[in-house]
This record gives structure tokens, C-alpha cells and sequence, in this order.
């Protein structure tokens, strides 16, 4: 790592303290004094400063670790100068040339997997655990897999004979990128965004959540070794009604990719509309698993669980509504209820942890706000929150944990139903006739995602033809291939992303007709 960078060193054995190196601005000494963690923007391939600063929790002890600039339209302007300042040699280069350098990024990320892991897990909540095997594996894929795919596109031809006109496409990149990622996932995310928009010759003006900015901070650090010229990839940090909407609606930004919330999503749309700007929105989901009678049991027991408490619930694509055919639903609810009591929660660091906890304090109450609607509502709840209890060490009792929990005899009209909780809770409900279970699935704003348990092959395609959801996975959960396209219908999102889709997005395609 250049100089400058973050060192993480083991401290009182279990834990890591942070230490940036870098000198901090006379603003940052305080925080210096009481050992915090202090970012920087990332702009023109140099740290900047910022002259205000915001507070970065640490999820499993509610304690603040880290300062996070505030940044706002001075700073995002700034970088979305340096990165148009950027954007004529690096759009220029060949898709080989670029590959490579996206090839070194990928590689450097792995060699220093462990100290991503263990920031991740410190800054998001997350296990140590996830973010070993999924989080910062897939950051480095991401780079790798569009390494690859941008070297494999090809473009249309057709011939007019009879009017002796050849006919062809061209494709480039667009300009400056704005793209804006969630929490849940941070450099998971972050990444799926930056690597085809930079593989495919823009550059790129990213915003992190600032609740988890870390990852994308230390990853920043390894940009010039990996080969990025200065202002081909800039970080600004800061939250939403600042640094987001400065990005969102600047002028020279004609591309905002964005994952998050349906609400925030409407806000960008308008902020972004005068100017005419290409959307890719990724938003929320009311997942439901359908579970016939004929599924595998054991499978699909294991498997529902993890699709519906992985990472504390806090992804998009979480199961929060299961349907079960009548017939299974007793034998179902019970064994569903003995395998989520074997999902461990805990403190972070422990490998042997399943979830860690939520991300902030306030989304912590909201996450048990509906399960205090579904007591008001005389739902019955069967284990987790207010049945169970859970112990934890004194210094994580200010901690955001919470535990699986899950619920029946709610509503279809219920809010636990139709509303995005996005934490450990889900609920069970029987069904009956193979009809009334897709109008129901259906019946809700959103269509991310939706798996469907049978050993009946024939209904497994008549099913997922009909749910209203951009991904259907039958008798599994979360298995990707990067090809396929990744997106939700309805308010669940605008566009598609991944592979194919990725590179349409990021680039604009022209028709030229040449007479001969």
C-alpha cells in the first residue's frame, strides 16, 4: 500500500485497533487524541480532507470508532472534475489495458483479504465469519469476473444488399459515473458498480453509506499500485442529502447507479430528471419462499433459514415471507423454529457466530417495532425477540443485536407482509391451492426475488413463469452467475445489471450505416 496507509494490528487478541498513518488536519486532532478512525475523500488519486466530519458507529458495541467526512457539493464537484479530467486517456485505452489493471485491483484485494474481513465485520456488524467468505471474496471477483466479460463483447452487423449499405453498432463508454452503494453489503456493492463502469471506460465519482465507509477507504489505498490512473476512480463520503444529492443532480454526471431503499430511489429520479440521466436503481424486496408439500424437507429447512437470517436479514434478497401448503405447515413451523434457535448470535469476532448485529441503534427499533405490531395485532411469536434471550459479553451490552425471529398467523394486509423490514425476522403462513399462492406472493409492491420448493419439476416452471419477481430460485437460494441479469420489478428497481446488462448500462451504443 502507498503511503498514507491503514495498518491493522492485532489488539487485546481478539479485537483490531485501526491507525491511520497519514497526518490529520487540524480538525482531526481531537478525534486523534481519542483514537478514532479518520477518513478522507479519496479525489485525483490524492487523500483530501474535509473540514467537517461525522460519527461511525461500531454496531456490536454502539460505541463511535470512526470519523467519516461530511462531504457536499464543493467536494463531489471537485472530483467529478478530476474524474472528467481523466476520462479522455483512460476511455481511450483498450479493453486489455484495462483489464489488467482491474485483474492487479482483484489480486491486491486477496492478498490482503484478512484485513478487509475484519474491517468490514467491525464497521457493518456483519460476522467475521460472512465477511471472510462472502463479502470480501466477492469484491475481488467482481473485478476479475468484468476483467474477463469486457474482453468478450461483440458488436451487431447486418447487411442492406439491395441497397448496398452495411450496417454496424458502436458502443462507448458514457462520461462520469455516479454511483451510489448501501451498507449492507459495503464493498460487495460498492464494487459491482465500480468494476464495469471503469472495465467498460468511464470514470468514476462513487459515495459509500457513510454508517460504512471503511472498506471503500482502505480499498482506495491500493488504487495506484493496481494501476488506476489519478481520477479514474474517486470516493467522496458524507450522507445522502448532502454528498448524494450533490451527485445526483451535477450536470456532468450522466450515469447514477444506486442501491438502497424505494424511498431514496424517488428522490434521485427527481433530482436527476431535468438532466436526462440513465438510472439503474436496485431497491428493496418483500421476498417470499413457496413450500409445497413435496419439497425436500431437510433442504429446504437449512436453506430458509439462511435466506431468511444471513447478515441479520439485512439483504435485499432475504426471505420475509414463507409460504407453506397446508398439508406441511405444522411439521414445517416447528422444524423451521428448532433450526433458527441453532442460528447463533453474537459478537462478530467469533467465527462461530452466524449474525452479528444490525447496523445502527435506530434501525434496530424499527426492526423491533414490527414485531411489536405483530403482538398488537394478536400474530404469535415463536422464538427471537421477546422470547428468547441473549446473553453477551459487558462490552458488546450497547450493541445492536437481535435474534431470529419468527412469526405467524399475521395478514396478508399486515405491514410484517407488505413493508421491507430488513432484519432478522420472518413470516409463516399456510396455504393451499397452487393459484392462490402466486396471488398472494404477488401481492405485494415489490418483485425482487422469490424461491419455490418442489421436487415437481413442471410446476417449478409453471410457478416462476408467473411470480412477479426479477430472480426465482427453485430448491436453492443465492446461487449467481455473474452473466445473468440482476434487478426487481416493480418497485423493487429500475434496470438490470450484470454481465450484458452491465455493459449496455455503462456504455451508450450508436448505429452507423455505411453505403458502399
Amino acid at each position: 500500500m502507498q503511503q498514507g496507509c491503514l495498518l491493522l494490528c492485532k489488539h487485546f487478541r481478539s479485537s483490531f485497533c485501526l491507525i491511520f498513518t497519514q497526518k490529520f488536519s487540524a480538525i482531526s486532532k481531537e478525534a486523534k487524541k481519542m483514537n478514532y478512525l479518520v477518513l478522507e475523500n479519496y479525489i485525483g488519486g490524492k487523500f483530501v480532507p474535509c473540514s467537517k466530519l461525522i460519527d461511525s458507529y461500531d454496531p456490536s458495541t454502539g460505541e463511535v470508532y470512526c470519523k467519516v467526512p461530511e462531504s457536499g457539493p464543493e467536494e463531489v464537484d471537485a472530483a467529478v472534475r478530476a474524474a472528467k479530467e481523466a476520462f479522455p486517456d483512460w476511455s481511450t485505452k483498450s479493453p486489455a489495458e484495462r483489464s489488467q489493471v482491474l485483474i492487479k485491483l482483484a489480486d491486491l484485494i486477496e492478498a490482503h483479504l484478512e484485513e478487509f474481513a475484519q474491517a468490514e465485520s467491525k464497521d457493518q456488524g456483519k460476522t467475521i465469519t460472512f465477511a471472510r467468505t462472502v463479502d470480501i471474496p466477492r469484491a475481488a471477483y467482481n473485478f476479475r469476473y468484468f476483467a474477463s466479460s469486457i474482453l468478450h463483447h461483440t458488436n451487431d452487423c447486418s447487411q442492406m444488399d439491395h441497397m448496398d449499405c452495411l450496417n454496424y453498432t458502436l458502443r462507448s463508454p458514457v462520461g462520469v459515473a455516479g454511483l451510489i452503494s448501501p451498507w449492507n453489503l459495503p464493498l460487495y456493492l460498492l464494487t459491482w458498480k465500480i468494476a464495469p463502469a471503469v472495465a467498460t471506460g468511464n470514470t468514476v465519482v462513487a459515495k459509500p453509506s457513510e454508517m460504512t465507509s471503511v472498506t471503500a477507504w482502505m480499498m482506495c489505498q491500493l488504487l495506484d499500485e493496481a494501476g488506476f490512473p489519478p481520477g479514474v476512480v474517486n470516493i467522496v463520503f458524507g450522507t445522502g442529502p448532502h454528498a448524494g444529492d450533490a451527485l445526483v443532480s451535477h450536470p456532468d454526471v450522466p450515469l447514477i447507479s444506486f442501491t438502497g431503499s424505494t424511498d431514496t430511489a424517488r428522490l434521485i429520479t427527481e433530482r436527476s430528471a431535468p438532466f436526462c440521466k440513465k438510472l439503474s436503481l436496485e431497491l428493496g424486496g418483500k421476498n417470499p419462499a413457496i413450500i409445497f408439500a413435496d419439497a425436500d424437507m431437510e433442504q429446504c429447512i437449512s436453506t430458509t433459514v439462511r435466506s431468511s437470517f444471513s447478515n441479520q436479514g439485512e439483504i435485499c434478497l432475504c426471505t420475509s415471507r414463507i409460504f407453506v401448503e397446508r398439508s406441511i405447515y405444522p411439521e414445517f413451523l416447528t422444524r423451521f423454529v428448532e433450526a433458527t434457535r441453532q442460528w447463533k448470535t453474537g459478537v462478530p469476532s467469533d467465527p462461530s457466530n452466524n449474525n452479528g448485529a444490525l447496523i445502527s441503534k435506530e434501525h434496530l427499533q424499527k426492526v423491533n417495532g414490527y414485531v411489536a405490531l405483530a403482538l398488537a395485532e394478536g400474530a404469535k411469536v415463536y422464538c427471537g425477540e421477546g422470547v428468547d434471550k441473549l446473553t453477551l459479553p459487558q462490552r458488546n451490552a450497547g450493541g445492536y443485536f437481535m435474534l431470529p425471529t419468527i412469526i405467524s398467523e399475521v395478514t396478508d394486509s399486515s405491514a410484517l407482509m407488505q413493508e421491507e423490514i430488513f432484519g432478522p425476522v420472518t413470516c409463516v403462513t399456510p396455504f393451499d391451492e397452487e393459484e392462490e399462492v402466486i396471488s398472494r406472493a404477488n401481492g405485494v409492491r415489490y418483485g425482487l426475488a422469490a424461491t419455490v420448493w418442489s421436487r415437481d419439476v413442471g410446476r417449478v416452471h409453471r410457478v416462476a413463469r408467473k411470480l412477479q419477481a426479477g430472480l426465482v430460485w427453485a430448491n436453492c437460494w443465492l446461487v449467481r452467475d455473474l452473466n445473468l441479469p440482476f434487478g426487481g420489478m416493480k418497485h423493487s428497481g429500475i434496470g438490470r445489471e450484470g454481465g450484458k446488462d452491465s455493459y449496455n448500462f455503462f456504455t451508450e451504443v450508436k448505429a452507423v450505416t455505411i453505403k458502399h
